[in-house]
């Protein structure tokens, strides 16, 4: 499928380019302005290559030049209906799909028994206070959107970001109060382990 080839920032582009055409340039500063970096890593290079990329594959062409003073030239790009296509298919796609996805704090998660009570508290602290700085600088942005009347539907991204980190602060909030208090315990270290049973393992029960 052509949408295949279509990176996250690849879509970023498509989507500036849906409201105008536009140089580089100027995308790399609505992006900032838009904070797409919290869903993309946005950075001035791949933005280019990415730009080169999207014209060799038929979705963006160039539509203008233009010249400010004795600023070098800059070229001008608009979305070909091949990338509106590929641009709406991928869209729904990302709406409507459940993917799986693999956040790295699961992982630690995991390890919390392992670890040990007094090294995983210690993380656990030190994960909120990340949490509540980063929780308190989005109410900062989201006071400045709602001042300046950004239509509410165009930071949509921005909000589930912003509710998702409130979400695990407090959800940390009361793991970290229940391995304090004992109430979800640590296991003593010569304690048997669990052992996972596989569908292989329970398949072959089944049939023995």
């Amino acid at each position: 499928m052509a949408s295949a080839k279509l990176t996250p920032l690849g879509l970023a582009v498509l989507e500036l380019l849906h409201e105008k055409p536009m140089h580089p340039y100027e995308m790399a500063q609505l992006m900032r302005e838009r904070y797409v970096s919290t869903r993309v890593n946005v950075k001035a290079g791949s933005l280019y290559h990415t730009v080169e990329r999207l014209q060799r594959d038929n979705y963006i062409q160039v539509v203008d030049t233009q010249r400010d003073g004795r600023r070098p030239e800059r070229t001008v790009y608009g979305m070909t209906p091949t990338g509106l296509d590929v641009f709406n298919q991928r869209g729904r796609e990302l709406l409507g799909d459940l993917a799986q996805e693999f956040p790295a704090y699961l992982s630690g998660l995991a390890v919390i028994d392992e670890l040990g009570r007094e090294t995983s508290l210690i993380e656990l602290e030190n994960r909120l206070v990340h949490l509540r700085a980063a929780v308190a600088a989005d109410d900062a942005v989201v006071r400045s959107l709602v001042e300046d009347q950004t239509p509410e539907i165009y930071w949509l991204d921005w909000r589930y970001s912003c509710d998702h980190r409130k979400f695990e602060l407090e959800w940390t909030e009361r793991l970290r109060d229940d391995l304090r208090s004992g109430r979800i315990p640590f296991q003593e270290c010569d304690a048997p382990h669990l052992t996972l049973i596989t569908r292989e393992d329970d398949d072959e029960r089944k049939t023995s």
